[in-house]
């Protein structure tokens, strides 16, 4: 009999070297791995030669497996192969499912392993010169997903607004514009703005801007998805944004 077994991994926020050891541990010990969209697919170079590798990618606006298909193929490939590696991008559990599939998979008996990643939350803004804290500009962050069941924007967003803290959102692009008119709402039209397209890859784009005007930016530059939002004053130090608007306050003060 085959020993069955679930191991997630998180696959980290895109450079291929940001995965954990112990992730490409698991990879090389794989029966069979499910992969999703968002896991840089030249981690399966990890695994063994022979193993088949599936891919389940599951992005926004763009599922190719439903969840419930997922959690069944989980486990029967789990019966079938024996040691299932579930490939998941950035943290298992920043936003995915990770715990869904493992109660699915538990209930039919497999043992279950989680392997964190590096999140996209922290790791694709620090990548570009952006930290989520910074001592005397930014003493928290909140992490927020734009992506919610009922597609409005999340609750927590207004909360987040009226914040001094740096707020991260993740799944957000779609609804970029309507974020930004909470935070406009909240008073902050001027606040720093940042959205990443691939954030650690080697094709990452960016786009500073502030509350009031990124929405334009991002369309006029045509960032896409995957993509990281970050509104905050750690932004502001940016030397894109220090040159940007440095350039437009001396413009302002030379018209006056």
């Amino acid at each position: 009999m085959k020993i069955t077994k679930l191991t997630l991994v998180g696959a980290g926020p895109g450079d291929e070297e940001l995965i954990t050891l112990k992730g490409v541990r698991a990879l090389q010990s794989a029966d069979v791995v499910l992969y999703d969209a968002l896991a840089n697919k030249s981690l399966l170079d990890f695994v063994p030669e022979g193993v088949p590798c599936l891919f389940v990618g599951k992005r926004s606006g763009e599922h190719s497996m439903k969840q419930e298909e997922i959690n069944e193929l989980i486990v029967s490939s789990a019966f079938t192969y024996g040691h299932v590696v579930r490939l998941k991008g950035g943290d298992p559990v920043v936003f995915g499912r990770a715990f869904e599939e493992m109660e699915y998979a538990e209930a039919f008996g497999i043992a279950c392993e989680l392997v964190p990643g590096v999140s996209s939350c922290i790791a694709v803004p620090s990548s570009i010169g952006i930290p989520v804290t910074r001592r005397g500009i930014s003493d928290s962050f909140w992490v927020i997903t734009g992506h919610t069941q009922s597609g409005g924007v999340p609750a927590d967003i207004y909360l987040a607004a009226q914040s001094s803290a740096t707020v991260v959102v993740l799944m957000g692009l779609a609804r970029l514009k309507e974020i930004a008119e909470v935070f406009a709402g909240a008073g902050k039209d001027e606040l720093p703005v940042a959205v990443i397209q691939n954030g650690t890859k080697e094709d990452a784009r960016f786009v500073v801007g502030q509350v009031k005007d990124i929405a334009e930016k991002v369309g006029e530059v045509q960032i896409k998805r995957p993509s990281v939002i970050v509104f905050g004053e750690v932004v502001g130090i940016h030397p894109e944004y220090i040159a940007l608007y440095s350039e437009k306050l001396l413009n302002e003060e030379i018209l006056v």
